[in-house]
């Protein structure tokens, strides 16, 4: 089996503020990333320490999102660069990892 170093990110964003499309625009075409999932959470909160929880008597959902990809770790580092650009800081986790090929 053969292995290849890889950079795992991880973005934490929520659904009213999270420009999903845009960032998978950016991600899709113009970075071309092995792949990208996005998950959507149930409840979560962040430095703010608001709540953002799903209920059944909520007409619009501000939901948790995170959207997580991996490619090289040289190719990681410039679009990580690029999106700093377009996201709060302390919202971009990243950290090496082995893919099998």
């Amino acid at each position: 089996m053969n292995e290849t170093e890889v950079t795992v990110v991880r973005i934490y964003l929520h659904e009213a503020k999270s420009h999903l499309e845009e960032l998978l625009q950016y991600l899709h075409d113009e970075s071309k990333v092995r792949g990208v999932t996005v998950f959507r959470g149930i409840t979560g909160f962040g430095v703010s320490g608001e709540i953002h929880s799903s209920k059944l008597i909520d007409m619009s959902l501000d939901l948790p999102i995170v959207i997580e990809f991996f490619d090289l770790p040289e190719k990681v580092t410039s679009i990580v660069e690029e999106l700093n650009k377009k996201i709060k800081p302390g919202q971009i986790v990243y950290w090496p990892a082995r893919i099998n090929m």
